[in-house]
Formats: C-alpha cells, sequence, structure tokens
C-alpha cells in the first residue's frame, strides 16, 4: 500500500484562479483575471491530466482537516472547549461582533471549496473526453470527485445553509450566483454519495492509501441522513435510511477497534484498522500545504516552567483551546473504569532542561531542582491540600490552579516528527473517519427510531474498548441509561478534539443552550441566529445584484 501523493502544486494552483473563476470578482464588480499557470485547456482530457485534477481536488481537504481555519470552526465556541491565552481568534469562541462577514476563515473556506468543487465538476464534466484509461478506473476517479464535493457541500451548507449550488464546470467569469435551498444542496449531497458509492474502491484501505472508498462514503452518507434529520429538509425516514449505510461500514471491510484507545492516535500508527478515510499530509514542504497544525492549538504552556524548554516531543503550545470545566468534571468525571482522560490527556512533564529554580504556579515549595528525565509538572486531575503538595519534588497542577495558560493539554495530535521544536505544518495525517464514529452516528440512527437496545449494544462496543484492562465489564450500561444527553456526553469523551463539536451541537438544536450553560466566555454573546455562519463579504459583492442577489445570513 502507497499513500496517495498529491504532487500537483502547479496544478492546484491554476486549478483555484483559472477554474475557480466565480471566486475572481472584485468589489467594485470588474472581473480580474490573474494566470498565473499556463496549462493547456485539453491537459484534463488526458489520463495525466485527470489523475492531476483528481488529486488537486484531494488538496482542498487540506483547507479544513488539521487546519486552524478548521479546528477554530469545530472546536471553539462550544460546550467542550473554550478559549486558551493566546491568538488572534477568540471572537470565534465569544462570538462577539468581530465574527462578522469579513471574517478571513468564512472567506478561506467559501472561496477554497468553492475552487476544490469547480476542480471535481471539471473533472466530472470531462471525463467523457479521456481516452487511454479504463472504463473502471475513470469511472473511480469520477466517483471520488462526487465524494468531494459532496463533502464540501455537506461542510458548507451545516455552516452556511443554502449556499450556491454548482454542478457543472464554471469555464468563463460568471457573476450570476444564487442561494439555492438547504433542500436542494442535501438532494445533490445525497445523489453525489449514492452515484459514487458504486464504483469506489470496495477494500477498507484503497492500494493508492487516501483515496476516497465505498466505505468512507457510506459513513458520510449516513452522516449527512443524520444530519439532514434535524434540518429543515428533513424526512422522517431519514434516521432510518442512515442506519444500514452505517452498519455496512462496521460488518462489511474488515475495520476493527483498535484495543486500546491510545493507539489510535500514537505517532506513527495513523493507518490502522480503525481508520476509515483521513486526509493526507507529508513533512515534504514542497506537497503538503500549509500542513496538519492541529499539533500547536490543544497544549498548555509548558515551555517556560521550571525545568522545562519547547521540544518536539512535547509540542509547540499555541494556548488556544482549554477545555471547559463541564469537560473535565462531567464528560470525564468517571475515570476509575474509563481510561479516555487518563489516554486523552497529557497529566506530567519531564525535565529536558535541568537545574534549581524557584516554583512559578505551585507555591507550595519556594523551589524546585530538576535532573534530565525527572517529573517537573504532574496534572493529577483533581485538587490537593498545599501540604499535600508540598510532599512532592516538582509542581503539581490542580484544577484550582487551572488558568487560561495552565490546563491539561491534549494529546491527540502531538506531532515529535517535525523538523524542529518551532514548525507549524505538521506531517501527520489528520484521521476525518473512524470505526469508534461509524458505532456512535449508530447508535445514535438506532436510538430516534427507538431501537434502543440495539443502540445501547453499539454504545458499549466503544466503551468497552475504552476501558482499563479488566474494566471492560464496568463500562458497560443499559438500555435503561442510555439517553439523549449520554450520546452527547459519550461523543464528546470519544471524539474530542477531532472537528465534530459544533456539527455536532447544530445538529441537535443545542448549541444555544449549551454554550450558554458550559462555555463561560461563550455564553454572554452567543444569540440564536449564530447556529449559522456569515456568508464572506467578498462573495456577496461579487454576485449579480450583490446583497439582493446573494443574501447574508440573519444576524450579521
Amino acid at each position: 500500500m502507497k499513500k496517495l501523493a498529491l504532487n500537483i502544486k502547479y496544478w492546484a494552483k491554476s486549478t483555484a484562479l483559472i477554474l475557480g473563476l466565480s471566486a475572481a470578482v472584485s468589489c467594485d464588480g470588474f472581473l480580474e483575471e490573474d494566470v498565473i499557470a499556463r496549462i493547456g485547456n485539453d491537459y484534463l482530457n488526458t489520463p495525466k491530466g485527470l489523475n492531476d485534477g483528481i488529486n488537486a481536488a484531494y488538496s482542498s481537504m487540506r483547507i479544513w482537516y488539521g487546519t486552524e481555519l478548521g479546528n477554530n470552526f469545530t472546536t471553539f465556541g462550544t460546550d467542550i472547549f473554550t478559549n486558551g491565552a493566546d491568538g488572534s481568534w477568540k471572537f470565534m469562541n465569544t462570538y462577539t461582533n468581530q465574527f462578522d462577514s469579513q471574517n478571513g476563515h468564512v472567506r478561506g473556506l467559501w472561496d477554497g471549496f468553492y475552487a476544490g468543487i469547480n476542480t471535481c465538476n471539471a473533472v466530472i464534466d470531462r471525463s467523457a473526453n479521456v481516452v487511454g484509461v479504463s472504463p473502471a478506473v475513470l469511472a473511480q476517479r469520477v466517483a471520488e470527485a462526487k465524494f468531494i464535493r459532496a463533502h464540501h457541500y455537506f461542510i458548507l451548507v451545516q455552516l452556511f445553509g443554502g449556499v450556491d449550488l454548482q454542478l457543472s464546470e464554471t469555464v468563463v467569469p460568471t457573476k450570476v450566483v444564487t442561494r439555492s435551498t438547504v433542500a436542494q444542496i442535501y438532494a445533490a449531497i445525497i445523489a453525489d454519495l449514492e452515484s459514487a458509492i458504486p464504483n469506489l474502491e470496495t477494500k477498507a484501505k484503497s492500494p493508492d492509501y487516501g483515496r476516497a472508498t465505498k466505505a468512507a462514503a457510506e459513513h458520510l452518507l449516513g452522516r449527512v441522513y443524520l444530519t439532514k434529520a434535524t434540518s429543515e429538509a428533513s424526512e422522517a425516514t431519514d434516521y432510518a435510511k442512515a442506519e444500514p449505510l452505517l452498519q455496512s461500514v462496521i460488518n462489511n471491510y474488515g475495520f476493527k477497534l483498535l484495543p486500546d484507545f491510545a493507539n489510535v492516535y500514537a505517532f506513527g500508527n495513523e493507518i490502522n484498522d480503525e481508520v476509515i478515510w483521513s486526509t493526507q499530509y507529508t513533512y515534504d514542504p514542497l506537497n503538503t500545504g500549509g500542513g496538519n497544525n492541529a499539533h500547536v492549538f490543544f497544549l498548555m504552556e509548558y515551555d517556560v516552567q521550571p525545568g522545562m524548554q519547547r521540544d518536539t516531543e512535547n509540542g509547540r503550545p499555541f494556548k488556544r483551546f482549554m477545555s471547559t470545566d463541564y469537560t473535565l468534571n462531567t464528560i470525564f468525571a468517571e475515570r476509575t473504569n474509563d481510561s479516555r482522560y487518563k489516554k486523552t490527556y497529557v497529566d506530567f512533564f519531564r525535565s529536558n532542561k535541568p537545574g534549581t529554580y524557584n516554583t512559578t504556579f505551585d507555591k507550595s515549595k519556594p523551589s524546585v531542582t530538576f535532573a534530565t528525565g525527572d517529573t517537573t509538572i504532574w496534572l493529577p486531575g483533581y485538587n490537593m491540600s498545599a501540604a499535600e503538595r508540598a510532599k512532592k519534588n516538582y509542581q503539581v497542577l490542580t484544577p484550582e490552579l487551572y488558568t487560561e495558560r495552565l490546563f491539561p493539554s491534549l494529546k491527540k495530535h502531538l506531532d515529535p516528527g517535525r523538523a524542529d521544536r518551532t514548525q507549524f505544518a505538521g506531517g501527520r495525517d489528520y484521521i476525518a473517519m473512524r470505526l469508534a464514529d461509524t458505532y456512535l452516528l449508530l447508535a445514535e440512527s438506532q436510538f430516534r427510531q427507538g431501537k434502543i437496545d440495539l443502540a445501547t449494544a453499539n454504545i458499549n462496543m466503544v466503551r468497552k474498548r475504552a476501558a482499563f484492562p479488566g474494566k471492560a465489564a464496568a463500562m458497560e450500561i443499559t438500555p435503561a441509561q442510555l439517553t439523549f444527553d449520554f450520546i452527547t456526553e459519550e461523543r464528546a469523551r470519544e471524539l474530542i478534539g477531532e472537528q465534530t463539536r459544533w456539527l455536532d451541537l447544530k445538529r441537535w438544536g443545542i448549541l444555544v443552550e449549551r454554550v450558554k450553560k458550559y462555555n463561560p466566555q461563550g455564553a454572554p454573546n452567543i444569540q440564536a441566529f449564530h447556529v449559522l455562519r456569515p456568508i464572506p463579504q467578498n462573495q456577496i459583492d461579487r454576485a449579480e445584484g450583490e446583497a439582493s442577489g446573494f443574501p447574508q445570513n440573519p444576524g450579521y
């Protein structure tokens, strides 16, 4: 098995600016064309052009997964994370009026995804002209393009509501755009995935690892139906349609839950039996775009504490996302049987800068002395008296001492494979779909249909795997214990930090109430209209009729 090589720098550039023409209109209404690559119009009709085109489409996934943009959209402003000390995007957590139509993230996502969509459209439309490729391979590449197009529209409709629905290649600049209905967007997404599934790779892992597979499309379509079920496009059959798709992913491809929860995100184990589909990154700066930089956002300020300095193993701490009290005290309250708190958070640091220092946050002792490898900081996860802390030869960071700079760091995305301690562009693949999520989505679809026994059994599959050795039986719940709130919290325990939470809260219809209840920074400002993000102003300005032709979402 070889990884899908996205060696498409030149093609991706030309696709974004030549094929993505609807994004090339200035605020004063004049078209601005900036040709930065000269690729013949017939290039996409060749076997290599077809392959480069689909690879360019895959590269647009790197706009979303593992990026500052994707994490800010999905992690900030939820019930399980609030903002740490640093960063210029806190308004996405606090829901202030800085989060408006001029936001660089909404503009970057919109323009980048529409360039990716138009690349998919070009691959699909021009596939009939390609010669020298077997019908099976051609059908597979078209199916991959439909998978990517469906994915992008699915993210866009969740964030923005009805958007411009373009299902054919834009070949000349145009200002004619409209906001389709949410129902029309979902119909297009479902049609793309249903068309793609029969022609995608049937193996769990594609020989070119990273290409979309039948299992990935079934997982995505199952989630689409679950999300559609609570949207304005909902139909009574949505949950019933989701169930067999998700069951197929579990039954038919050989995926397995790894025995140890910690190994799912272990460095170097990104290709494992639980991964359904991931976005490909590399440490080669020519081929990885901005890189997977999720490794920086969830870390506390360990690197200025006594006995410590920044290194690649512990990460470059941006202090961006801090777990809420609700996360630490409710989501992860049970730590005797459930290993996920222990295996999700960093709970100690070892000295990489030996010496004697005055203490900083733990004033139960005046100074500390460390040799290389000694424990410097311990985070027990519970409060201790000063007298108890004083007995330790290191600083003890207890919950009462947590600040926006000092808090439990998330382990999942650490990237010790970076070239040096300052490198921002990480090279780990970003796991976008994994089997535990499939089990939880399946359980949710069954719960919504009243199939409580089946839903409980699937929840228990995830919970038993998460148990400490010998504690699996204690982790099982009964059907009587399965409630909607339990499902929302189980997803948080399993999937924390995996770019799902804001989208989950939105589809459940509880975003505003959960933020008000559990996110103290976001609570004062969040309003009902925040369940949609603002349409970027540059999109409105370049539309025929501007705001009348492409109206802004309410509240912005």
